[in-house]
């Protein structure tokens, strides 16, 4: 495994684990049902380039025609399916470069398949969908531009059979799991360095962190601030009066139909708070 295929961005540590090929395999055969072998069958095709906002998606390559999209979020976003769409399209304008797109001749292109693996803090189910669609400020019967993302939840208790299929994936949540437990009772240096001792010991990710300790100790800092960062401009956010913006957003997901259940889900609220900004909007009309 190549580490310097990172320079371009921060480094994940979700990325570090499963660039390497054989680890990815294990994952794609887990997630897929097939049971491939040889991990010189993947052909990895990950962005190497930022793109829109300078997001860069973390994994994508390809394997029995078909192109595989992977995503690592410790936060919940719905607008990951319009994310991956960039991704997609960026990838299929480098796959078909040398096609003609103005023949008579169809260009086959691989068929696509979108996964996200988190493990954030607030509650999410085993696995949930987010469709493109959700995202469109008019609702139609038949959407003409459909794109579905399967979230899977990599928590501890989540997904047993996905986690016993791939040792390594329930490593990793292992060790992110330590890392965020221990950082709420130290330093997170000093948190990162008890969950990788600890690991070690356990021969959890034992090879790869004594291979990389210093990167995985970087990066892991890295990763926990910046979890920490967005959950307090979260926290910031409402303090300062963005009330109007959640019940615009709130307006809208109701107009859908959406229940108040899964506004709260899809918005990482409580029920209650969803409840109590609702009835101000029926107050409204």
């Amino acid at each position: 495994m190549d580490l310097k295929s990172n320079r371009l961005y921060k480094s994940r540590l979700f990325v570090m684990l499963f660039e390497d090929k054989k680890n990815l395999l294990e994952l794609y055969n887990a997630v897929s049902g097939k049971h491939y072998e040889d991990p010189e069958l993947l052909k990895i095709n990950t962005l190497d380039n930022a793109i829109y906002m300078s997001m860069r998606n973390d994994l994508s390559f390809l394997i029995d025609a078909r192109l595989s999209l992977y995503e690592h979020q410790s936060t919940y976003s719905p607008n990951l399916p319009l994310r991956f769409l960039f991704y997609l399209s960026d990838l299929l304008s480098g796959i078909t470069r040398d096609e003609n797109l103005y023949g008579k001749k169809k260009v086959k292109i691989p068929t696509p398949r979108f996964l996200v693996f988190y493990n954030g803090e607030a509650p999410q189910p085993d696995s949930k969908v987010l469709k493109l669609s959700d995202l469109y400020e008019t609702e139609e019967t038949d959407h003409k531009l459909e794109l579905e993302v399967l979230m899977l939840n990599i928590n501890a208790g989540h997904n047993p059979e996905l986690m016993a299929a791939s040792h390594t994936l329930w490593e990793y949540a292992e060790y992110t799991a330590r890392v965020r437990k221990y950082a709420g009772e130290m330093s997170v240096s000093e948190a990162v360095d008890r969950a990788i001792a600890e690991c070690i010991q356990e021969n959890i990710l034992k090879e790869f962190l004594e291979k990389y300790q210093a990167e995985a100790k970087n990066v892991s800092i890295y990763e926990y601030d910046e979890e920490r960062h967005l959950r307090q401009e979260r926290e910031a956010a409402w303090e300062e009066g963005k009330e109007d913006t959640l019940i615009e957003m709130i307006r809208k997901k109701l107009k859908k139909g959406n229940s108040i259940a899964e506004i709260a889900d899809a918005l990482e609220l409580d029920e209650d708070e969803i409840q109590r900004l609702s009835e101000k909007i029926s107050t409204e009309v």
